[in-house]
């Protein structure tokens, strides 16, 4: 156990920089169409199936729900070069300058907009690209005009577990000073003003209409710091969230995301549950290098696609701690997908959430697994500082209850952590 510490500490203490990614395509979870919080009800008839014949229905599954949603929302998604949804039109570069937009827009690429997200250290400039021209070959023209920047498409990402919007809604929201340990960070649906989470979140959207309450969001805030009928992994603690969903048909997009990066860490958020899959993609990855710089742990879901699909994103990223979902048995859940490694286990069956402003639910899917990771490692991360990721990782490895192979593995990690969350 000592050499596997030991280990682990080496690589998170090199995680925080920057370092090389590793190109990988798109794991995207269930959704349900045309709902802007793309999400689909529980697979769990899946679990009954042979796993090849589970497999090969999550991938007809997937490629479905890709079609629906370019379908449902023309408008405003299309494909990428790899098949894979982003925003309508529209090109993402990192770190271009006044001369490099001058050139990009000589050369007919509108410019939507330009941030300069302090927190992160990142300059975000967006472009529309020219009538008639697809984006695959826009991406390419972009990229050679701007040989120095970082281009890509704005791509689009998913709730990996079942939930749905809930318009008109009340919003959770936060009262008194704040004092204690820092707030924990939520990327998702926005949170309804459910009991358990009551005067203990603040809540900022980044899409068009957010924040606006959701299943999903609802259900993550308060497996994380709910108190009363529903305890979080980190109960009583205080959240903040954003909803980079709202009423947006082309919600949950890797701007928004890396926007939602940028407040936390503002904020000076310590730990951060991201449930939400997608494809790699170059400003969602520099967003995490950066705001693992600043000492934030991200905990990410790897999805519901199963074991056989690609690899899912952000949970794939050097340094974030993956997670995966597992039964009252201890086994893997049949749809759960994969990242380019797994760190975690915790529960990801008949999990008890809060869903709505007074509704309470038993959820599945890996999102409700992420959150009570996430919800232990924080009680062991009070406050970002790159010094402690070391001493915390290593903590949460000694507190997990080994499964599958001995000692860490492909397919639970380190283990089960919070065994006996969300009953």
């Amino acid at each position: 156990m000592r050499h596997v510490i030991a280990a682990l500490l080496a690589l998170c203490l090199l995680s925080v920089g920057a370092g090389p990614r590793v190109a990988a395509q798109v794991a995207l979870p269930p959704v349900a169409l045309p709902d802007a919080g793309r999400l689909l009800p529980g697979v769990s008839d899946l679990a009954a199936e042979p796993l090849a014949t589970a497999g090969d229905e999550l991938r007809r599954l997937r490629l479905d729900r890709i079609a629906a949603l370019v379908g449902a929302h023309r408008a405003h998604i299309e494909r990428d070069a790899r098949g894979e949804p982003a925003v309508r039109g529209v090109l993402v570069a990192i770190g271009a300058d006044a001369a490099m937009i001058a050139r990009a827009r000589a050369a007919g690429f509108g410019l939507i907009d330009r941030e300069r997200l302090d927190a992160l250290d990142l300059d975000i400039v967006r472009f529309r690209v020219p009538d008639g021209r697809s984006l695959k070959r826009a991406q390419k023209q972009l990229a050679r005009l701007l040989p120095d920047a970082e281009v890509d498409v704005d791509h689009i990402y998913f709730a990996s577990g079942p939930g749905g919007a809930m318009p008109g809604a009340a919003l959770a929201t936060a009262t008194g000073a704040g004092g204690g340990p820092a707030p924990l960070g939520l990327i998702d649906g926005g949170v309804a003003a459910h009991p358990s989470v009551a005067g203990r979140v603040e809540q900022r959207g980044f899409a068009s209409g957010a924040p606006a309450a959701s299943r999903h969001g609802t259900a993550v805030a308060s497996l994380l710091v709910g108190e009363g009928a529903v305890q979080g992994a980190a109960s009583g603690r205080r959240l903040l969230a954003a909803d980079v969903y709202g009423a947006d048909p082309a919600g949950g997009s890797a701007s928004a995301i890396a926007r939602a990066l940028g407040w936390l860490a503002s904020r000076r958020v310590a730990v951060t549950t991201i449930s939400l899959v997608g494809p790699d993609n170059k400003l969602l990855a520099a967003a995490v290098a950066a705001a693992q710089r600043k000492g934030m742990l991200i905990v990410a879901a790897v999805g519901n696609d199963g074991p056989a699909a690609p690899p899912a994103y952000p949970a794939s990223y050097r340094g974030v701690l993956a997670v995966t979902g597992v039964d009252a048995r201890g086994r893997a859940l049949p749809e759960a997908g994969r990242a380019l490694h797994v760190d975690f286990a915790a529960p990801g069956d008949a999990v008890r959430a809060a869903t709505g402003p007074a509704s309470i639910e038993r959820l599945r899917g890996t999102s409700f697994a992420a959150p009570l990771v996430a919800g232990r490692l924080a009680r062991r991360y009070p406050a970002a500082s790159i010094a402690a990721i070391g001493p915390a990782i290593a903590a949460l490895v000694m507190e997990a209850r080994d499964l599958g192979r001995k000692g860490r593995d492909k397919v639970y990690g380190h283990g089960l952590i919070c065994g006996d969350c969300g009953g």
